[in-house]
């Protein structure tokens, strides 16, 4: 990923000192485990940890895999320049190299999964406070895009924590599943290397050992990983969406913090885009596109094949740095959104009454009046507002067939904004529970 959308922490997880670093790790508790097996001398164990502050060379490897054309083979062979040949030769017994390269991506991908599930935290804190901010801050619900009934900003912001609260448990279920490991052998049967080994391995890297594996991880673990960051990254766009809608100039009910000196547009100075949101809409559609890649990769030939090492290689730090830096950035975009409630409830009434039609529908059918008639009285009325710019209100209190069924009190009370409002506080109590 380029270094513009992407922060060092995440980016970290990714560089080949951490992945080599891992790898040094594995081997090193495997010869442990080996050593208390009586199956290596522990001598050779601990001279494999006397490397434990060695910093490994990674041009020195690429130049030694340009020769192997096998990077495990590379870095054994680098890591035996740190320790000795003879002290090095019971390193990587029994294992194949899917085994390193496997549990390696798990605890990278464990790693990164941490960094997320802060990021998510993050996020959820800004969407929670600017909920209860402007729990009741009227703004018109719309559907279609079209003005539909009231609802407040407040819920708009609940609905999309309570989003992002499911992705974040989506994505902690998603950590448990990948977080396993396999140090299985030669397709996977322990032949040459006793569960025992696999078993300490993962304790001390964090994981669990694969229940069965091949000669590989199962893939499907993998796909629901990355099925799991879309679906958050698709969460991201849903936000960022309705963002960029409350930013358009002719509803400029909300807008992103427009900086000092930040400035809009090359061409027109007086421009004030919604230039991040914009962006989180792209990174959404990168993160997306590790998806159908890695649920491609479940099927693979036999016991192995590395048809997906390639992919693997590409989607595990893109899509993983690119949601870090989205969560991050719709995070700041949140905390400093600016809102204007007076628009809100200009745009509300743009029409004059309108979006009260409902109530009327339904309180002429309590009065008697059949839906079909009830309707059509509705929307005759409606129909004078949309097209004349009347007065929703004065148009049903002149028409005689309304006034037959309802009173002039009663026809007022159906514009009552708070008969909307009434069931926030259930809502958000379902949403973030009783305070």
């Amino acid at each position: 990923m380029i270094p513009r959308y992407a922060r060092p922490e995440m980016t970290a997880i990714w560089s080949p000192e951490t992945k080599f670093r891992i790898w040094y790790e594995i081997e090193a508790h495997a010869c442990d485990a080996q050593a208390d097996l009586g199956v290596i001398p522990r001598e050779n164990a601990e001279a494999v940890w006397r490397a434990k502050d060695a910093e490994f060379d990674v041009a020195r490897i690429d130049e030694i895999e340009a020769v192997t054309k096998h990077d495990v083979i590379a870095f054994l062979t680098h890591l035996a320049e740190h320790i000795g040949a003879d002290e090095a030769r019971f390193v990587h017994q029994g294992m194949t190299s899917s085994d390193v390269l496997d549990t390696t991506l798990n605890i990278q991908l464990t790693r990164a999964a941490d960094l997320l599930l802060a990021d998510m935290d993050r996020v959820l804190a800004a969407l929670e406070r600017r909920a209860h901010e402007h729990k009741d801050t009227v703004r018109i619900g719309r559907s279609h895009g079209i003005h539909a009934e009231p609802t407040t900003m407040g819920l708009t912001f609940a609905r999309f924590y309570a989003e992002m609260a499911r992705g974040r448990a989506r994505l902690e279920a998603a950590r448990e599943e990948i977080a396993t490991g396999a140090i299985s052998g030669a397709v996977g049967t322990f032949a040459n290397i006793d569960p025992a080994v696999e078993a300490h391995v993962c304790a001390k890297m964090g994981l669990v050992p694969e229940p069965i594996s091949t000669q590989i991880i199962p893939r499907d673990r993998h796909a629901m990983f990355f099925a799991t960051l879309g679906v958050i990254a698709s969460s991201i766009e849903n936000i960022a969406i309705e963002i960029r809608h409350m930013q358009r100039t002719e509803v400029l009910e909300a807008e992103e913090y427009f900086s000092p000196g930040q400035k809009g547009s090359s061409a027109m100075p007086h421009k004030r885009n919604p230039v991040l949101t914009e962006n989180l809409t792209g990174l959404a559609r990168l993160v997306r596109m590790a998806v159908v890649p890695a649920m491609e990769n479940v099927a693979l030939w036999h016991e192995r094949d590395i048809s997906h090492s390639s992919v693997e290689r590409g989607i595990a730090p893109d899509a993983t740095i690119t949601l870090d830096f989205a969560l991050n950035r719709l995070a700041g975009v949140i905390e400093k959104l600016v809102i204007y409630p007076e628009t809100m409830l200009k745009n509300m009434n743009k029409f004059k009454g309108l979006v009260m039609s409902q109530r009327v529908l339904l309180a002429l059918t309590q009065a008697g009046v059949s839906r079909e008639d009830a309707y059509r009285l509705v929307q005759r009325n409606a129909m004078k507002v949309w097209e004349e710019g009347a007065d929703f209100k004065e148009e049903l209190l002149a028409d005689p067939e309304v006034t037959a069924a309802l009173s002039r009190g009663e026809i007022e009370e159906k514009f009552d904004l708070g008969y909307h409002t009434k069931h926030v506080d259930t809502i958000f109590e379902r949403v973030f529970g009783a305070r």
